[in-house]
């Protein structure tokens, strides 16, 4: 094996295991929005101001990173991204001893800076990596998968410090989570400072930073894929979201449960299984990703999702099913609970989602040669949707008292991935030099 196939896997690798911490930073923020919401008496969309803050770093952080991933490279990049997210956690955990929700929320902005910072170096490094087309996608698949898993890992972490429901939860309960979020950061500090990660040729980055009348923004795919992603963020952060909440409201009490079991409790397995299921569908992405397009991909997760979503909304919220899902008891790791059809259905939609981040980015940056690093930081702006749609979403149920019809702005996010997919990935301005 060269040297330099002996440095791809090392960077394989390590890019990977970052494709995780994003996903468990991220993932932290949505149950700790439960935390914060009856910590602090809050409405639900309140309780969800710090996954907003997280993701509307990417907003601002977005495009400033695809700067600097190109003046810098990826490992000085991810160096950066690493330092800035062990501050923002290490704010989160100061607001637990200060009981502040205000600097919680200033924790999870600058954490988000870093998820920011480390996508835009992950999924082009990936792409790259694989050689672009149907590998890029299968290599960014995999990478998905351990993001996956780490989100699944860290809802069901969060689920066994919260034993006694969440309405008594504080910010301090989930110090380990914090404090172990502390450590990964530090040792993968140490591990990109002592990897070798290849970079581009000088020359190929001078030759990128040329003035250009052209720009990433200049082709259709892109801007509608960057969309895409603002969408795509928004759905798969929503779902799992307003579900956990819907699940445990206690004056609904959905679960028909009388008081005699622990809703918070089942309603955080049932938004873990959703993440697990995302695993398992990024598992079968991986596997088949060189062998299917990234647009059929999209294509049938989208049909399906929408199908999911359609049936969830409207079936009645009286018929209970038995859903596999992680339990936190004696019984065991996994085990049946009574749930409402509705859940059930809005969990297996985490098969669909699962595979649509590596699709949307493959189809949106396929064809952009020297622009790649740029629409990889433009693409980081638009994944602040996974803080605004929620927030929708939220304030949706706020004003309606309904969770369900929240689920419209999942049906118009599905419904325009569908036509990204067979229609607007299509690269129509091919005649642009991109070399």
């Amino acid at each position: 094996m060269t040297n330099k196939q002996q440095g791809n896997i090392v960077a394989i690798i390590v890019m990977i295991f970052l494709f995780g911490m994003i996903s468990f930073i991220t993932n932290l923020a949505s149950p700790m929005g439960d935390v914060l919401k009856f910590q602090f008496g809050v409405a639900n969309w309140m309780g969800t101001l710090g996954v907003f803050a997280n993701f509307i770093a990417y907003a601002v952080m977005g495009y400033p990173a695809g700067n600097l991933l190109q003046k810098l490279g990826y490992k000085k990049t991810a160096l950066i991204a690493i330092a800035i997210g062990f501050v923002g956690i290490g704010i989160q955990t100061l607001s637990g001893n200060l009981g502040s929700f205000g600097v919680y929320l200033l924790g999870a902005f600058i954490a988000g800076f870093s998820m920011c910072l480390l996508n835009t170096v992950v999924n082009p490094m990936l792409n790259s990596l694989g050689g672009g087309g149907n590998k890029g996608n299968q290599l960014v698949q995999v990478g998905g998968t351990f993001n996956s898993f780490c989100g699944t890992l860290v809802i069901i972490l969060t689920g066994v410090l919260i034993p006694h429901g969440i309405q008594n939860a504080q910010i301090s309960d989930v110090f380990p989570l914090m404090f172990g979020a502390l450590a990964v950061f530090a040792f993968a500090f140490v591990v990109i400072l002592l990897s070798q990660i290849p970079e581009k040729q000088k020359e190929q980055q001078l030759a990128s930073a040329e003035a250009s009348q052209y720009s990433a923004l200049s082709f259709r795919h892109f801007i509608l894929g960057a969309i895409g992603i603002f969408v795509y963020v928004g759905v798969e952060v929503g779902i799992p979201n307003v579900l956990n909440k819907w699940l445990q409201n206690p004056d609904l009490d959905v679960l028909r449960l009388n008081g005699s079991g622990s809703a918070e409790a089942i309603a955080g397995s049932v938004a873990a299984t959703y993440w697990f299921l995302m695993l398992i569908g990024r598992l079968v992405g991986a596997v088949i990703g060189s062998k299917v397009s990234a647009k059929s991909m999209l294509s049938v997760a989208a049909v399906i999702g929408l199908v999911l979503t359609f049936v969830a909304m409207f079936a009645p919220t009286s018929t209970l099913v038995d859903l596999p899902v992680f339990k936190n008891d004696s019984s065991g790791l996994f085990g049946l609970e009574k749930v409402p059809v509705n859940a059930a259905l809005l969990v297996l939609i985490g098969l669909c989602t699962s595979v649509m981040w590596g699709g949307i980015f493959n189809l949106a940056v396929e064809g952009l040669g020297k622009y790649t690093e740029k629409a990889s930081g433009i693409f980081m702006v638009l994944v602040c949707g996974g803080g605004i749609l929620p927030l929708l979403q939220n304030g949706i149920v706020d004003f309606t008292g309904e969770y369900l019809t929240s689920y419209w702005v999942v049906v118009v996010g599905l419904a325009y991935l569908l036509y990204y997919a067979l229609i607007g990935s299509k690269n129509v301005n091919r005649d642009i030099p991109v070399k």
